[in-house]
């Protein structure tokens, strides 16, 4: 299987690579930051626009998902990745309908994704008509007539398909999901399925709660923190004022990652004199340098010796306290514990022993722990019970709900927790739709939905034939590329609630539509006023966000405007969620939300403080633990991991400095030493003497899948430049979504259903 790719508007014949760069931020951030927001928005839009990103009268970043501080908040409360993100939204570049008439879809279809995200924001309804090749305007009216007319066609509600990205807001996930479940399916896949799908379902069994246990606070206060498969200072770089503030209060950090990172190396603040004038801030005290999928036999390794430490000296290693009033089922974990093999920890970590002896010792005397982890470990085949072992060991120490100590999966979109708080899942627990059914006199229905990669398998065979897809770029978000795109040219209908062009608009049903939106930075004025949405951050902090600058187009409307318009057309006048009053006044949503969403009691005046409010978290608050057996869960995880043919590679996917998520800034990978392309494959340079290549050789990437059946199909993403890079070996690593189509749809995480894009075996083929 494989796909030509698309005509080179980036030339990658002008690719740069030097050498990778040993700290992150610094002066070289403020200059590419006040570079790329002077070329989007100008100076006085920048001027204007700046100051308001995380401030409390401001707006959420569209960027990740890291809280705020709840004290004195800095003048730049923001990164370099954060003003790009700003300024892609804010920009003064315009999409217009004069644009749609010059370029066909068959032209855009051959656009890079980088070209696509670079012609400004959308500025009114397009719709693609049947044997169409440009988008043509349409009204909003007969746009939510055309959507209406056919969701209404289908012959069941769960033909349809409703997915969501992370930049939606509170209000607007929470408008969205009763629409979608007034309507009549639970078809409500979303981000988190294909990102830490994985990290909700391992600690849903495990603590009772599918979110982190730590606030910013514990961050500063742990004495050990854990930084797992994990890139903070390309993908959430204000954690590093974080780390760097513990390590300032003589906490000591470890790194477990297959590549050297700049960001977890050293840190210059620009907002410090040392970040300014000095080395900044040294962060990593030990680097493991792991072989991918080898966490899960990392965490068996550190467990055994926590045992075997505790045996020596009874007492004075684990919380037995804790382990016998607040967990359930250690024996049986230290059991299987005991029978640990040290030849397949070595082989499946590729870590000395002596590394782990050391890594064990430090996590025996800490006093505070805190767990940090994000993709690396949740897109695997076995990453729930990497997961699950992970929170093992910090049971063994009595680590959750303990000021300075906790789980932190650091979520990347900037509101994918708030989405899920707020109802956006296909699995949502009976006592959620209870409450629906209570507040709004509807019967919502009870039969799971589809998740992603359910929701792809469904439009593949047929069985769902609309998708509507409120933000995000489902194209390229999602794995085996040719697959995903014929699944959504399969479709009907086809309908991107979106702000910028990207690859979603070209990959289309029978009849398409293109919805602009508002972004977060835009004024959102309905019939009471000017509103304001909340989002909720990877800590579970609500707090508001007020956009401040003229929308770019008098024809967009908000996220909620556009859910609750649809709905009307679609459920008709009499439908009784008051549907009008919801887009006229915002506070009429987050009224239902108080009485629906469990935490959110007295909602509206809760956001309306300075710092919003935290959700509840039974584990972190009170040592309470939602489980099925009313106490934390250790379990029994059999060692697994990948295991590699001889000549093959291990490839993961990974962001690119200036990239976020799908969306590409640049063509700078600065602190790797990439520069001005993206078609690169990153392998140790020891791996590529033994395969017989070479830095710089030009290959194809193959990848190789055998199914549960013994069936092996291959998958080709073509014409890639070799960068010898000190990965681990065995290890290699490149950009998405250029390697998306890589990854098979078949293999995906067991128990999440989240796809393997960091567990890839390959074979490169040099091109001829």
């Amino acid at each position: 299987m494989g796909r030509k790719p698309p005509i080179r508007d980036i030339d990658e014949s002008a690719l740069q690579v030097g050498e990778a760069q040993d700290h992150a931020a610094g002066v070289k951030a403020v200059a590419v930051s006040m570079k790329r927001a002077y070329e989007q928005m100008g100076v006085t839009r920048t001027a204007l626009t700046l100051p308001l990103v995380n401030q409390r009268a401001g707006f959420d970043c569209p960027g990740c998902a890291w809280p705020e501080s709840e004290g004195r908040r800095r003048p730049a409360e923001f990164c370099e990745n954060g003003v790009k993100a700003v300024a892609e939204e804010a920009t003064t570049r315009k999409v217009t309908r004069e644009f749609f008439a010059r370029h066909s879809v068959s032209e855009l279809a051959e656009r890079t994704d980088y070209w696509l995200g670079q012609q400004g924001r959308l500025t009114e309804p397009m719709v693609l008509r049947p044997g169409a090749d440009h988008y043509t305007p349409i009204s909003w009216e007969e746009a939510f007539r055309l959507i209406a007319d056919e969701l209404n066609a289908l012959d069941s509600p769960d033909q349809a398909v409703f997915y969501t990205s992370g930049r939606t807001s509170n209000e607007a996930a929470f408008a969205y999901q009763l629409f979608v479940r007034s309507f009549g399916t639970n078809n409500l896949p979303d981000c988190s399925n294909m990102c830490h799908e994985s990290s909700g379902a391992a600690l849903t069994e495990t603590i009772g709660i599918g979110k982190g246990s730590v606030s910013l606070e514990d961050i500063h206060r742990a004495d050990l923190i854990v930084v797992l498969g994990q890139n903070p200072g390309t993908n959430h770089p204000r954690m590093l004022s974080a780390l760097a503030e513990a390590k300032q209060r003589g906490a000591q950090i470890i790194s477990v990652n297959p590549l050297p990172e700049a960001g977890l190396l050293r840190f210059k603040d620009p907002q410090t004199v040392r970040g300014v004038a000095g080395r900044g801030a040294e962060l990593t005290d030990v680097f493991c340098q792991i072989r991918l999928g080898g966490d899960l036999a990392f965490f068996k390794a550190i467990g055994a010796r926590l045992l075997d430490a505790e045996d020596a000296a009874p007492g004075t290693v684990l919380d037995r306290e804790f382990i016998e009033r607040h967990t359930h089922d250690f024996e049986a974990y230290r059991a299987q514990a005991r029978a640990l093999d040290e030849a397949e920890i070595a082989e499946a970590t590729g870590l000395p022993s002596e590394l782990l002896d050391d890594v064990a010792r430090r996590f025996a005397r800490a006093e505070r722990i805190v767990l940090c982890w994000a993709m690396g470990l949740t897109q695997h085949k076995h990453s729930v019970p990497t997961i699950r072992e992970a929170v093992n060991v910090m049971l063994l120490r009595g680590m959750i709900g303990k000021p300075g100590a906790g789980l932190c999966p650091v979520r990347g979109h900037s509101n994918v927790q708030g989405d899920r708080t707020m109802g956006i899942y296909e699995k949502m627990p009976d006592s959620f739709l209870d409450a629906l059914d209570k507040e709004f006199g509807i019967t919502t229905p009870r039969e799971h939905g589809y998740d992603t990669v359910e929701s792809i398998r469904a439009m593949s065979r047929g069985d769902a034939r609309v998708f509507i897809g409120m933000g995000g770029n489902f194209a390229r978000a999602t794995p085996d590329t040719e697959v995903t795109e014929a699944a959504l040219r399969s479709c009907s209908l086809t309908v991107q609630v979106s702000t910028k062009l990207n690859r979603s608009h070209v990959a289309t049903g029978r009849t398409a539509l293109i919805l602009p939106t508002l972004g977060r930075t835009e004024v959102d004025e309905q019939a009471s006023g000017k509103q304001f949405v909340t989002v909720e951050d990877s800590m579970s902090v609500v707090h508001r966000s007020r956009g401040r600058l003229r929308p770019a187009s008098k024809a967009l409307l908000s996220e909620v405007s556009i859910v609750c318009r649809l709905a009307r057309a679609t459920l008709g006048p009499d439908h009784p969620v008051p549907w009008e009053k919801f887009e006229a006044d915002y506070d009429t949503i987050r009224d239902s939300i108080a009485r629906v969403v469990p935490g959110c009691e007295d909602y509206n005046a809760k956001v309306r403080r300075p710092n919003g409010f935290v959700l509840p978290h039974p584990p972190r608050d009170a040592r309470e633990f939602p489980t099925d057996t009313g106490k934390a869960n250790f379990t029994v995880n059999p060692l697994w991991y990948p295991k590699v043919p001889q000549g093959r590679l291990l490839l993961q996917t990974l962001r690119s400095h200036d990239q976020y998520n799908t969306t590409i800034y640049g063509l700078s990978d600065r602190y790797r030493g990439i520069e001005n392309g993206r078609r690169v494959v990153m392998v140790n340079a020891d791996d590529l003497a033994e395969l017989g290549l070479r830095d710089g050789q030009r290959v194809d990437l193959v990848s190789e899948w055998t199914d549960s059946s013994g069936t092996t199909t291959e998958r080709r993403a073509d014409d890639f430049r070799i960068v010898a890079y000190p990965t681990a070996r065995g290890c290699a690593a490149a950009y998405y979504p250029e390697t998306n189509p890589l990854v098979p749809l078949d293999s995906v995480a067991d128990v999440s259903n989240t796809p393997t894009s960091k567990s890839v075996v390959v074979r490169l083929e040099p091109r001829r």
